[in-house]
């Protein structure tokens, strides 16, 4: 009874920041995301009934805060296969953790790929998209490959690829500014978010606007249309952070340097835009043909400390111990 996967992070073009329910670990509104294909989490599920808990480790060190997120998905997984056997979880990123790179996303997903391997549970697609929320709201999305959409059903969230890495193939230049983990992490900064920004009701507002552009600009390849709504809904997401009491800066002084750096190559004609989640690292997307120009010139901004080249990958998958 173990098993392994690999899933690799996500990066939303259209953002969520918000839940409608916070126990059940609901996003407020859907989201637009990119599987990256570069960075990766593997993790191995090992279900022993010599053990009197489950056990939780990262990069390989104990860690008992992730320990009660993965308890929860298991449970519900055990339930589904009737087994009481508690599970040994390791884990391991060959990227910065914690650190606004969708760690959580693509180790949720990791974790409920292997376990359900390990328990023999085949299909339940929609069941296990359900379970990795409950881990990271963003985890569902990193069970898909290359353009996923998450939307809200009335109980819970249905997730789905929109375009094969293959049918419209776009590079990410992740320009890695801090490889500290952040502040304030993004269950606590999405919730005083809610709670205090007077910009949360016009984010809500205009949300499906956004995200119904972005799924048309997919629909027909349209990148400038694709590049104009996934900053202007980055942009929004990091002013609600900003608006909140107290405010929510995750950007740090190379994170500006290296936008506009973006901006001044898209505005010399570069097919790239930016977009960032909740933290320091961003995320430059390009056509496959100006991913040469745009690595060289993020290259040069002062406080990128590494870039990794990435494309769109797949979905998360069984893989070999």
């Amino acid at each position: 009874m173990q098993a392994s996967a690999i899933a690799h992070p996500n990066v939303a073009l259209i953002k969520y920041w918000g839940k409608r329910d916070t126990e059940q670990n609901l996003p407020a509104t859907g989201s637009l995301s990119l599987t990256l294909a570069g960075l990766a989490t593997r993790t191995r599920v090992s279900f022993d009934p010599a053990l009197r808990a489950d056990t939780v480790s990262v990069n390989g060190a104990e860690d008992a805060k992730a320990a009660v997120g993965v308890a929860r998905c298991l449970d519900r997984l055990r339930a589904i296969a009737g087994s009481r056997d508690f599970a040994r979880v390791d884990s391991e990123n060959d990227f910065p953790t914690g650190a606004g790179l969708a760690s959580s996303a693509s180790g949720y997903a990791a974790l409920v790929t292997a376990a359900a391997a390990a328990l023999n549970i085949a299909g339940h697609d929609a069941e296990r998209a359900n379970i990795a929320r409950q881990g990271s709201g963003s985890a569902p999305r990193s069970l898909y490959d290359g353009i996923v959409l998450l939307e809200n059903t009335d109980d819970g969230i249905a997730c789905r690829s929109v375009s094969a890495p293959a049918a419209w193939p776009l590079s990410v230049l992740v320009a890695v500014t801090s490889r500290a983990p952040k502040s304030v992490g993004s269950t606590e900064g999405m919730e005083r978010s809610r709670l205090t920004s007077p910009c949360y009701p016009g984010w809500l507002e205009t949300h499906p606007a956004d995200l119904q552009a972005a799924l048309e600009s997919v629909a027909c390849r349209d990148f400038e249309a694709l590049a104009k709504v996934s900053e202007h809904s980055c942009l929004k997401m990091h002013a609600l952070a900003m608006s909140a009491q107290p405010a929510l800066v995750y950007w740090n002084a190379a994170t500006m340097a290296a936008m506009q750096v973006v901006r001044d190559l898209r505005a010399a004609g570069t097919p790239v835009f930016f977009t960032i989640d909740a933290g320091p690292q961003l995320k430059a997307v390009c056509l496959p043909e100006a991913a040469p120009v745009v690595k060289a010139a993020l290259s040069e901004c002062p406080g990128v400390l590494e870039l990794v080249e990435c494309s769109l990958g797949e979905g998360a998958r069984v893989s070999e111990p």
